[in-house]
């Protein structure tokens, strides 16, 4: 049974920083490519960004580019996305999500999915 359990979600002002994490148990880490998505009251679920296995591939959604960063610590089995010049309109719950394959970036593709955690950017 494979768990993932995602962390470091808040409220910051328009501007500032956050850090999410996404710890796993149940199952090889590595072998997994990654992805955040996120899901604003009223909205869809988004595709943020993903990464592969050994995180020598990340591609990001385009609204996001330049200021988050995806990455991942194989030896903590953990994903991370840094978040900086935060804006309001980056105000969701934000999933982890997991697949044993290649990096992807339809959900339907990704196989486990964390509980999600709330990130608030005031303006």
């Amino acid at each position: 049974q494979v768990q993932l359990v995602e962390s470091g979600g808040g409220l910051v002002q328009a501007g500032g920083s956050l850090r999410l994490a996404c710890a796993t148990s149940g199952g090889t880490f590595s072998t997994y490519a990654m992805g955040w998505f996120r899901q604003a009251p009223g909205k869809e679920r988004e595709f943020v960004a993903t990464i592969s296995k050994f995180g020598r591939t990340t591609y990001y959604t385009d609204s996001v580019k330049g200021r988050f960063t995806i990455s991942r610590d194989n030896a903590k089995n953990t994903v991370y996305l840094q978040m900086n010049s935060l804006k309001p309109e980056d105000t969701a719950v934000y999933y982890c999500a997991a697949r044993p394959f290649t990096i992807a970036t339809n959900s339907h593709e990704f196989n486990y999915w964390g509980q999600g955690t709330q990130v608030t950017v005031s303006s």
